[in-house]
């Protein structure tokens, strides 16, 4: 605390309590911020309480296709529920993609995306306490990994890519989205993966943390991991060179 007040302007106003709904617990070796309180809160609200425990918070056999789906009979009570539920993924990053994935019909909600707001809730009913750890790390080392789906979206047949980067056990960054048809998803996430990693140790540096060892890369695709290493462009990679070349040179 003494060498942030050199720095900045503040005032110290005593132990954390809790605030808006977000309980921190403080030990020895660690900052818990938990939200059991309001996710209680939402299971009651969407009258789930003695629902049935699940062990996802999303259907890893099925996708959301609503295609043939009618329209939910309340749009209001799903826009309500999946607005809350965007609330708790502050300390909830285990549900942020399957919220970030109903949040996307608030527009047109449909009967297979209200079942997939109840499968989160489900999912949370069995998983309350759990909640955001704040930890020192002993490891001052920048790991990244990256992630692509090809063709995910059953609608748009949009393809996914994603990442998330870690300073030792400690998420620092991650980013999931959907890219535009006409880009290739595996090169695209390995280059934003890339750029967010030389941010971070722009700003690890002027924290005075200083990351000693390069940063680790890590893409289970054969075919961008070829590409990035290969100088040799083809007719076919022009739409996604500069990420190459970003990749490469990094």
């Amino acid at each position: 605390m003494s060498l942030f007040a050199q720095e900045f302007s503040m005032k110290y106003l005593g132990p954390s309590s809790p605030f808006l709904g977000i309980v921190v617990t403080r030990d020895k070796h660690r900052l818990f911020l938990s939200q059991h309180a309001y996710a209680t809160d939402i299971i009651n609200h969407a009258g789930l309480a003695s629902c049935n425990l699940v062990a996802t918070p999303v259907d890893t056999q099925g996708k959301i296709n609503a295609a043939l789906d009618k329209p939910v009979a309340n749009p209001t009570t799903y826009r309500s529920l999946a607005g809350a539920l965007q609330y708790l993924t502050f300390t909830r990053p285990d549900i942020t993609y399957a919220v970030q994935k109903v949040c996307l019909h608030m527009h047109d909600p449909r009967e297979t995306h209200i079942n997939a707001i109840k499968r989160i809730l489900h999912y949370i009913q069995g998983a309350t306490p759990l909640g955001l750890r704040i930890m020192k790390s002993s490891s001052h080392n920048l790991i990244a990994y990256t992630n692509a789906k090809w063709g995910g979206y059953p609608e748009s047949r949009r393809s996914t890519s994603g990442y998330c980067v870690y300073l030792g056990i400690i998420l620092y960054s991650g980013h999931l989205n959907a890219n535009p048809l006409f880009l290739a998803q595996g090169p695209r996430g390995v280059a934003n993966a890339i750029a967010i990693s030389g941010w971070l140790r722009n700003l690890l540096l002027e924290l005075h943390c200083l990351v000693s060892k390069a940063t680790l890369g890590f893409c289970d695709d054969v075919s961008d991991i070829y590409l990035s290493g290969n100088p040799v462009q083809h007719q076919s990679t022009k739409h996604i060179e500069l990420d190459i070349h970003s990749v490469r040179e990094n």
